[in-house]
């Protein structure tokens, strides 16, 4: 009720039903500046990544602009892993150990050692951003060099420039978001991702194919745990290091009976977990973005559903690879007749009207239900209205939701 007008910056067919999509370069932080002063606007959200860390918000506020996001430097939290790893280790929050290579030479040599010494794999990941496809979970010397080589020879630009070798984790991820204005943290709903790119976890990384909330596994006794071992650590060293952090904080979680270590830090909203969790959220979201904005999120108490919900994501063949663009998209309106919800990704309209996929990752179907195994049911019946040239999606999500 408190919007009464949205602009979105690209934006994509989808978004179009409900906000004035309006084209400028989400890199230019003045471009975006003087949009928002032209039209008033009371608020700015930002969603991805690269805006964030490129200090859109710190060029909105020196304009007095109000926004929803962390400083580039508290953004270094998912821009940089070195930060990210550093910041863990200073402020005790639990994480794996990780060593740090900007030598391709002493990475390889590093590899043959921890795999020498029996370790069951090791995780290579690229300092910089790479779109959640620049980690490497290696079984086998000869996957974690690949992924070593990969790294310096330029596969990720800039972001492959310093190489993290990290102990592997045993156990099972779960995705915590929270809101934070600095003072107060407020977790929401539980969720899980599922990264892999195929039924059964095989395959590649991918910016994640599916997502669930609540995640079972994040029973209450756990939750407790890491709002004591995460979150408040968090807290404090955002507040220890000077940080201005109005925004959203994503920690992606291994749990492994009541021990947890944190894989990673997230500044924004994630993809598709949002899908699954904010579907559930019955309090207004705009009042709670307002309350963090101005540094009043203890006002605030966050109502949810019992019932979960599913989001199913629907891709282009070949992603994370090479895909092809500009199929039509067929069934949209129809997968959306029982309620389901289809959030689009990457889609467009192509010169005659019609909406396509130009993207990877295309559509996040998502739909409730009074039980996971409803929910499931639901969002797959919505995907199954749905079909493009070259489209697909996992036919496996929330299957560790069932097994719980």
């Amino acid at each position: 009720p408190l919007a009464k007008k949205i602009f979105c910056v690209p934006g994509n067919a989808g978004i179009s039903k409900l906000a004035e999509c309006v084209k400028l370069d989400i890199s230019n932080n003045d471009e975006l500046a003087n949009f928002a002063e032209k039209i008033s606007a009371d608020v700015t959200i930002v969603g991805p990544e690269i805006p964030l860390c490129n200090g859109i918000v710190d060029a909105f506020k020196k304009r007095g602009l109000r926004i929803f996001g962390p400083s580039m430097e508290a953004a270094q939290l998912e821009g940089s892993k070195v930060f990210s790893k550093t910041f863990m280790k200073k402020y005790g929050i639990p994480t794996a150990d990780a060593e740090f290579f900007s030598c391709q030479k002493e990475a390889e040599k590093y590899v043959r050692k921890k795999m020498g010494s029996g370790a069951r794999g090791v995780v290579v990941k690229v300092d910089g951003l790479a779109a959640g496809k620049g980690v490497t979970v290696a079984f086998s010397e000869k996957t974690a060099i690949e992924a070593v080589k990969e790294s310096f020879g330029g596969a990720f630009g800039d972001a492959g420039k310093t190489v993290l070798i990290e102990d592997l984790l045993e156990g099972e991820e779960a995705s915590i978001l929270a809101l934070t204005d600095g003072k107060r943290i407020l977790p929401l709903a539980s969720s899980q991702d599922h990264k892999r790119v195929g039924d059964n976890d095989t395959g590649p990384n991918t910016g994640g194919m599916g997502a669930y909330s609540p995640a079972p596994i994040v029973t209450a006794k756990i939750s407790e745990n890491i709002k004591e071992k995460v979150l408040l650590p968090f807290l404090k060293g955002i507040n220890a290091e000077n940080l201005d952090y109005h925004g959203i904080i994503y920690a992606g979680v291994m749990i492994n009976g009541n021990d947890i270590k944190v894989l990673e830090f997230n500044v924004r909203f994630g993809d598709p977990e949002t899908q699954a969790i904010l579907f559930r959220l019955k309090s207004d979201l705009l009042e709670a973005v307002n309350a963090v904005v101005d540094g009043k999120l203890s006002e605030i108490n966050l109502e949810w559903t019992d019932n979960p919900a599913v989001c199913v994501v629907m891709a282009s063949k070949g992603y994370p690879g090479s895909y092809s663009k500009g199929y039509p998209i067929n069934g949209l309106d129809e997968a959306e007749k029982n309620g389901a919800i289809v959030f689009h990704a990457g889609t467009s309209f192509d010169s005659a009207g019609l909406i396509v996929n130009s993207g990877g990752r295309v559509l996040g179907v998502t739909a409730g239900g009074k039980t996971i195994a409803d929910a499931i049911k639901n969002a797959y019946n919505a995907v199954d209205k749905i079909y493009w040239e070259n489209s697909f999606c996992r036919r496996d999500i929330g299957h560790r939701a069932i097994k719980h």
